[in-house]
């Protein structure tokens, strides 16, 4: 994590894992698995959770209903099968010259796990039952014969591989903690800790491993979760510092002129939402420092149109615009969307793709370096090195997450300094914005624009599945069109995992949909293919495309009002939602049937969220809170290091806290160049200098 373990480390804390009390050769080699190289490695390897020992009690004195903790040796253990199929294991722990019995249903590799002999701390909720303690599915810790429990502990759980025990690890890091604490550097002078509730760093190290309380490792764990955030913040700061400070771009300011001119192209009034955004973009383009602004809206909310507003004010002043998508099918969409509202303009576009024929290629980077094409359209191909912009000024970039960090850089670099527009089809929780795009302005479109269609969403089950065949036919013959969308391209070997589209194509096209024209497309594809499948769908000539997540951006079917989503657990809350969104582009009420194979409590959760909610922002939250940023976002892509201890779910008041600091110290000390900040300023170079690219940042 961002903490004092990114320093220049003393000797001590650099000394290899092998030569800690406890470890020799075997044993770091388990270590190095879970990446703990050095001393300050293991120092700074968190608990992932922690066991209350604080009511810790003999059998005889054990209550019913109150979470307590018994220690006992593994005396017996029975497993049996259960009259519905399961498993049953019992195991009798005895405590002196008394039992208590610890039940498992369904797992029955706790077996292994709890030969006889083994020193247990079992902790639950105890039931006397028939005149024995019973406790079931009591959390399990093994210890050493050795290894005291403390009234008043709060015992350590730490990640582990094969071969590791708990006891292990707590003897390792305890011993490095002793050893080695007092060798760590503050990084904040004692004002700012007191300022802020901070503890010192030693004592918050010595007491996230071996608290004394419930309240001393909050406080533990608060020092380093600040200090975690305040790092990225302060990396994220210094981003945006450079970037105002350094970079120079082209001054567009839009006239009342302009704005009249462009605003024509539209025939219909823009929302609230779209007007605001497109005000801060005026405001942003206006000036020398190049915009770095992120525009964020739900599904259908009018982001295009505030992306081409912003190009054509650019091109009002003799300058480029280029828009990147991530999919050529996306990038294709938007060509012929920009086509419509530029009829009849002088504005000439060119589309820029990686299926390009050679020739099409060279004529096509020919006219964009020669300033003969205005408006640039494309994939990645934009960013490859033979690609040159005559007067490059404002970049565009949509679904920006599925970029990653060079990437977007690569697009920058290819013109002077242009402005940036980044959007994002998928509602960001306010968290994930403050951290992943921190250094990044934002606008929202909350507004939906007239005549967007409401979607009713239903969760299937298998004895509703001909009903909604039958209402899906039905609104077929009306001359509707739908989706029937599937997460695999293949099927596997494996049964239990989900049918695939092309088996669900063939299945459909000779039963419930065989009077029906039905299309196929997904990933694998080529591009023309895909781009074929597409038109013949738009025009009507296909009324049921079967497709992957593919189309989950890129086509826009106003007659398409009709979605089956099947095995829906395989999918996201946000790709959910983004797929219910190719059916309300029209003036038809939109239906959507997901049907799933639950297995969990948060696919459970997940999809009773889709089906009572078409708001995308209040669903990204939900998502978020469910499966976390990563999979939310796809994260990896964003390219920072992962968080150690902070949890923007849990953490959101200490992440605005640390935000509006980390701002306030970039500003007031010009990138922390007061010598009070050496250290601090030695971490954030360490931590995410390279990968944010910060030039003067240590």
């Amino acid at each position: 994590m961002s903490d004092s373990s990114d320093n220049v480390p003393t000797e001590g804390l650099a000394t290899p894992v092998q030569f800690l009390k406890g470890v020799g050769p075997q044993r770091a080699d388990l270590l190095r698995r879970l990446s703990l190289q050095t001393a300050r490695d293991v120092m700074f390897c968190f608990p992932r959770d922690y066991q209350d020992t604080s009511d810790l009690r003999p059998v005889a004195q054990l209550e019913e209903d109150k979470l307590l903790s018994v220690r006992g040796v593994v005396e017996e253990l029975d497993l049996r099968n259960t009259s519905s199929g399961g498993s049953m294991l019992g195991v009798l722990i005895r405590d002196g010259e008394h039992f208590l019995r610890a039940l498992w249903f369904n797992q029955p590799h706790m077996k292994k796990r709890l030969p006889t002999g083994t020193d247990v701390l079992l902790s639950g909720q105890a039931k006397l039952r028939g005149g024995r303690w019973e406790m079931t599915h009591p959390r399990v810790q093994i210890m050493a014969e050795d290894e005291e429990t403390s009234a008043e502990s709060m015992l350590p759980v730490y990640p582990l591989t094969e071969g590791l025990k708990q006891y292990h690890m707590r003897r390792i890091v305890q011993h490095v903690v002793e050893e080695y604490a007092a060798q760590l550097d503050e990084v904040f002078p004692p004002d700012f800790l007191a300022k802020h509730d901070l503890i010192g760093i030693h004592e918050a190290v010595t007491q996230i491993h071996l608290p004394r309380d419930a309240e001393s490792l909050q406080r533990a764990r608060r020092r380093f979760v600040f200090q975690e955030l305040l790092v990225l913040q302060l990396a994220l700061a210094e981003r945006r510092r450079e970037q105002s400070t350094t970079a120079r771009a082209v001054p567009l300011e839009t006239t009342a002129q302009v704005d009249a001119r462009i605003l024509r192209r539209f025939p219909f009034e823009l929302t609230g939402s779209q007007k605001q955004a497109i005000e801060e973009i005026k405001i942003d383009l206006a000036r020398e420092t190049p915009m770095n602004r992120l525009l964020q809206g739900d599904v259908g909310s009018g982001k295009t149109v505030v992306a081409l507003y912003a190009m054509l004010a650019a091109l009002a002043h003799g300058t480029q615009a280029v828009l990147m998508a991530p999919t050529e099918v996306l990038a294709r969409q938007h060509a012929r969307t920009f086509g419509k509202f530029l009829e009849a303009s002088r504005v000439r576009t060119a589309l820029l793709t990686g299926t390009l024929k050679a020739a099409q290629r060279r004529e096509t980077l020919e006219q964009i370096a020669s300033g003969e094409v205005d408006v640039v359209i494309g994939t990645q191909a934009i960013i490859q090195s033979d690609v040159t912009f005559a007067n490059l000024a404002l970049a565009v970039i949509d679904e920006q997450h599925k970029f990653g960090v060079h990437q977007r850089a690569g697009l920058r670099a290819a013109g002077q300094a242009p402005h940036y527009l980044v959007m994002t089809a998928t509602p960001i929780p306010r968290t994930v914005a403050m951290t992943v795009f921190g250094d990044l302005d934002i606008s929202t479109l909350r507004d939906t624009p007239p005549g967007r269609q409401t979607v009713h969403t239903y969760v299937g089950t298998e004895e509703q599945r001909a009903k909604w065949w039958d209402f899906f036919r039905k609104k077929l013959r009306e001359g509707r069109q739908g989706y029937v969308i599937a997460p695999l391209v293949e099927s596997s070997e494996d049964l239990s995992q989900p049918a695939s589209v092309e088996t669900l194509f063939e299945e459909l096209a000779n039963g419930e949909l065989e009077a029906f024209r039905m299309g196929l497309i997904h990933g694998r594809m080529s591009a023309a293919e895909k781009d074929a499948a597409m038109q013949d769908f738009s025009a009507g000539k296909i009324q049921v495309l079967a497709a992957t997540s593919v189309v989950e951006v890129g086509i826009d079917v106003p007659n398409a009002t009709l979605m089956t989503i099947e095995s829906a657990q395989q999918f996201g809350l946000a790709q959910l939602h983004q797929l219910r969104g190719r059916i309300s582009r029209g003036s038809q009420p939109g239906y959507c049937c997901a049907f799933a194979q639950t297995t969990t409590d948060e696919a459970v959760q997940r999809l009773a969220a889709f089906a009572e909610s078409t708001d995308g922002f209040h669903l990204a939250e939900v998502d978020f809170r469910l499966r976390g940023p990563g999979d939310l976002l796809g994260t990896a892509q964003h390219g920072l290091p992962p968080l150690r201890i902070a949890d923007l779910t849990r953490d959101a008041e200490v992440l605005k806290e640390v935000r509006q600091q980390a701002r306030e110290m970039v500003d007031q000390t010009e990138g922390l160049s007061d010598p009070k900040w050496a250290r601090l300023k030695k971490m954030v170079s360490i931590r995410y200098g390279r990968v944010l690219e910060l030039g003067d940042v240590g």
